[in-house]
Order: structure tokens, then C-alpha cells, then sequence
């Protein structure tokens, strides 16, 4: 029915995650309608995704190509002494929007889950160990989502490091309930974070 060109671009985008059969027509025969410019200029930048990007090496956070490691870690003014561990990269910007964290990042690469084959070995956590001791972390801020594999992970994470450095400070970001949220929308583990991190009046 339609032109093979067509039908193999909705196939593409009907790849990307959240966007269904309807919505991925809608976006093939909008790019066909619209200036051949547009179609050209996101070919451009997913072809520069592989061959402008790549992975820093000691905090794993996504850097362009032509960086020997990351700016959040080389930065004079960033403390190593204190790194925040979250699962993937896009978490660190999250952080940085803040504009109050001044430390170190380490992104983990996911988190543990047997149901999808993902093991410790899979993820970052050795180099997290090495680095502690390599930039004399005096603290690990762990950052996983509130999600069963995150506190999972996190459990994990807490126990690998205090066998090495028992001394090391090894915090979690504070669970509860956000502002503006119906207590019968939250979730069990949110309820439970937000009990068990209650504060004074």
C-alpha cells in the first residue's frame, strides 16, 4: 500500500522506545511532507551518536570524542574525594541541573537483574572499588532509582565497598515522597523510604 521508502522508515521508528505503529506513520510522513533539510540534519546527528561519542573511561559518563575522560572528573574544582554513583548517564545531568553537587561521578551501566541476565560482573562496580581507592574517596553517595534492581543494586554496592574500606562514608540519596503528590498515588516503596527517612517537625 505504501512506498517501500515509507514503510521502512515508519519500521525504524517504530524501534524507538514509546513510540507505536500510529505515531511512527505520523513521524515517517512528517519528515517526507516537510524540507529535505530536516530529514538530512537528524541522519546528521544519530550517525554522530556512534561517531562522536564515547564512554569515559574512569566515570563512565558519555564524553565527546576527542576527551580523554570526563570535565566532571578533570575539573579542578570537582571533588574526588566524594563520588555519586548513579545506573545510567543521563542521571548525571539530572544531578548537575541542581547545581549543588560539587563531587565526582561513577555511572554503573544499569543495574543488577537475574530476570533480564544482568550480573555484577556486567556492571561497573569493580572500577567503583578501584577508584575509592586510586582518588582516596572519603565518601560514596549511591544513587540508584527506588525501584527493587536499584535497592537491589544499591544493598550490593554497600557491602562490596565495606569489606574493602570499612571506614569509607557510603550514603543514599533520601527517599520520600515528592511535593505535590496524593498519598494514595505513591508507590509501596516510596510509602516505605519516606517512613523510614521521617524527619522533625
Amino acid at each position: 500500500m505504501l512506498p517501500k521508502a515509507l514503510e521502512d522508515a515508519i519500521e525504524a521508528l517504530g524501534r524507538l522506545p514509546g513510540v507505536g505503529p500510529r505515531t511512527a506513520e505520523r513521524y515517517a510522513y512528517y519528515l517526507f511532507r516537510s524540507d529535505k533539510k530536516i530529514s538530512e540534519n537528524i541522519a546528521t546527528a544519530i550517525s554522530d551518536l556512534h561517531d562522536k561519542i564515547k564512554s569515559c573511561p574512569v566515570t563512565f559518563a558519555l564524553i565527546d570524542k576527542d576527551e580523554e575522560v570526563s570535565p566532571l572528573y578533570s575539573n579542578p574544582s570537582r571533588d574526588k574525594s566524594i563520588i555519586l554513583v548513579v545506573e545510567e548517564p543521563l542521571d548525571i545531568y539530572a544531578i548537575e541541573q541542581t547545581h549543588s553537587y560539587k563531587g565526582t561521578y561513577h555511572v554503573l551501566g544499569g543495574v543488577v537483574s537475574p530476570i533480564d541476565g544482568i550480573t555484577p560482573d556486567d556492571l561497573h562496580i569493580k572500577e567503583l572499588s578501584d577508584r575509592v581507592e586510586k582518588d582516596d574517596a572519603k565518601e560514596v553517595i549511591i544513587a540508584t532509582n527506588p525501584s527493587i534492581e536499584g535497592e537491589g543494586t544499591a544493598l550490593l554496592i554497600d557491602r562490596i565497598l565495606h569489606e574493602k574500606y570499612p571506614e569509607l562514608k557510603i550514603t543514599r540519596l533520601a527517599r520520600g515522597l515528592p511535593l505535590g503528590v496524593d498519598l494514595s498515588y505513591a508507590d509501596q516503596i516510596t510509602l516505605q523510604a519516606a517512613l523510614d527517612n521521617r524527619t522533625n517537625i
